[in-house]
Protein backbone atom coordinates (compact mmCIF):
# COMPACT_ATOMS: atom_id res chain seq x y z
CA UNK A 1 0.00 0.00 0.00
CA UNK A 2 0.98 3.24 -0.55
CA UNK A 3 -0.20 6.81 1.31
CA UNK A 4 -0.01 9.82 -0.48
CA UNK A 5 -0.40 13.18 1.74
CA UNK A 6 -1.45 16.08 -0.33
CA UNK A 7 -0.74 19.63 1.02
CA UNK A 8 -0.46 23.64 -0.61
CA UNK A 9 -4.29 24.34 -2.05
CA UNK A 10 -6.03 27.37 -1.34
CA UNK A 11 -7.36 30.40 -2.48
CA UNK A 12 -5.21 32.92 -4.86
CA UNK A 13 -5.95 35.56 -7.29
CA UNK A 14 -5.86 35.53 -10.75
CA UNK A 15 -2.57 35.87 -11.80
CA UNK A 16 -0.87 34.40 -8.46
CA UNK A 17 0.83 31.40 -7.91
CA UNK A 18 0.19 28.34 -5.56
CA UNK A 19 2.72 25.25 -4.87
CA UNK A 20 1.74 21.88 -4.14
CA UNK A 21 2.97 19.12 -2.72
CA UNK A 22 2.53 15.43 -2.40
CA UNK A 23 4.29 12.97 0.33
CA UNK A 24 4.28 9.19 -0.92
CA UNK A 25 4.64 6.77 2.08
CA UNK A 26 4.46 3.13 2.29
CA UNK A 27 5.58 0.21 -0.31
CA UNK A 28 7.46 2.93 -2.49
CA UNK A 29 9.29 1.13 -5.23
CA UNK A 30 12.38 2.73 -7.10
CA UNK A 31 10.47 2.96 -10.36
CA UNK A 32 7.48 4.56 -10.24
CA UNK A 33 5.37 7.76 -11.69
CA UNK A 34 4.02 10.56 -9.44
CA UNK A 35 1.73 13.33 -10.86
CA UNK A 36 -1.05 15.53 -10.19
CA UNK A 37 -4.90 15.58 -12.01
CA UNK A 38 -7.12 17.85 -11.51
CA UNK A 39 -11.46 17.55 -11.42
CA UNK A 40 -13.91 19.88 -11.79
CA UNK A 41 -17.51 19.60 -10.27
CA UNK A 42 -19.59 16.70 -12.87
CA UNK A 43 -16.23 16.03 -14.83
CA UNK A 44 -13.42 13.12 -14.44
CA UNK A 45 -10.01 13.74 -13.65
CA UNK A 46 -7.61 15.36 -16.19
CA UNK A 47 -4.26 14.64 -16.64
CA UNK A 48 -1.92 18.25 -15.30
CA UNK A 49 0.93 16.83 -15.22
CA UNK A 50 3.37 13.95 -14.42
CA UNK A 51 6.73 13.26 -13.73
CA UNK A 52 8.51 9.87 -13.62
CA UNK A 53 11.15 8.37 -11.49
CA UNK A 54 14.04 9.33 -13.71
CA UNK A 55 12.67 12.45 -14.56
CA UNK A 56 10.61 12.68 -17.50
CA UNK A 57 7.49 15.09 -17.31
CA UNK A 58 4.79 15.64 -19.91
CA UNK A 59 2.10 18.61 -19.02
CA UNK A 60 -1.46 19.21 -19.95
CA UNK A 61 -1.14 21.85 -22.87
CA UNK A 62 -3.47 24.12 -20.31
CA UNK A 63 -0.52 24.48 -18.26
CA UNK A 64 2.13 24.32 -20.26
CA UNK A 65 4.54 27.40 -19.72
CA UNK A 66 2.50 28.30 -16.78
CA UNK A 67 2.95 24.79 -14.39
CA UNK A 68 6.19 22.79 -13.24
CA UNK A 69 6.31 19.41 -11.93
CA UNK A 70 9.17 18.53 -9.81
CA UNK A 71 10.03 15.46 -7.70
CA UNK A 72 12.01 14.66 -4.71
CA UNK A 73 13.36 11.01 -5.17
CA UNK A 74 14.44 10.76 -1.54
CA UNK A 75 11.71 12.59 0.09
CA UNK A 76 8.99 10.60 -2.49
CA UNK A 77 7.36 13.76 -2.72
CA UNK A 78 6.39 15.70 -5.62
CA UNK A 79 5.64 19.59 -6.25
CA UNK A 80 3.68 21.29 -9.03
CA UNK A 81 4.55 24.70 -8.81
CA UNK A 82 1.83 27.10 -10.23
CA UNK A 83 1.93 30.15 -12.09
CA UNK A 84 -0.17 32.34 -13.98
CA UNK A 85 -2.85 30.47 -12.41
CA UNK A 86 -6.51 31.17 -14.29
CA UNK A 87 -10.11 31.08 -13.12
CA UNK A 88 -10.31 28.09 -15.26
CA UNK A 89 -7.50 26.64 -12.94
CA UNK A 90 -10.08 26.09 -10.12
CA UNK A 91 -10.29 22.52 -9.41
CA UNK A 92 -9.25 20.07 -7.00
CA UNK A 93 -6.29 18.84 -7.35
CA UNK A 94 -5.29 15.21 -7.02
CA UNK A 95 -1.56 13.92 -6.76
CA UNK A 96 -1.31 10.27 -8.22
CA UNK A 97 1.24 7.89 -7.80
CA UNK A 98 1.54 4.50 -10.21
CA UNK A 99 4.03 1.61 -10.28
CA UNK A 100 4.08 -2.07 -11.05
CA UNK A 101 0.51 -2.28 -12.42
CA UNK A 102 -1.15 -0.13 -9.27
CA UNK A 103 -2.41 3.27 -8.97
CA UNK A 104 -3.12 5.16 -5.90
CA UNK A 105 -4.50 8.94 -5.26
CA UNK A 106 -4.38 11.38 -2.85
CA UNK A 107 -7.61 12.51 -0.80
CA UNK A 108 -7.19 15.76 -3.36
CA UNK A 109 -6.97 19.56 -2.15
CA UNK A 110 -9.03 22.47 -3.74
CA UNK A 111 -7.44 25.32 -5.35
CA UNK A 112 -9.80 28.16 -5.95
CA UNK A 113 -8.37 31.06 -8.34
CA UNK A 114 -11.04 34.07 -7.85
CA UNK A 115 -10.67 36.34 -10.50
Amino acid sequence: QVQLVESGGGLVQAGGSLRLSCAASGSIFSINGMGWYRQYPGKQRELVARITSSGSTNYADSVKGRFTISRENAKNTVYLEMNSLKSEDTAVYYCNYRSLGSVYWGQGTQVTVSS
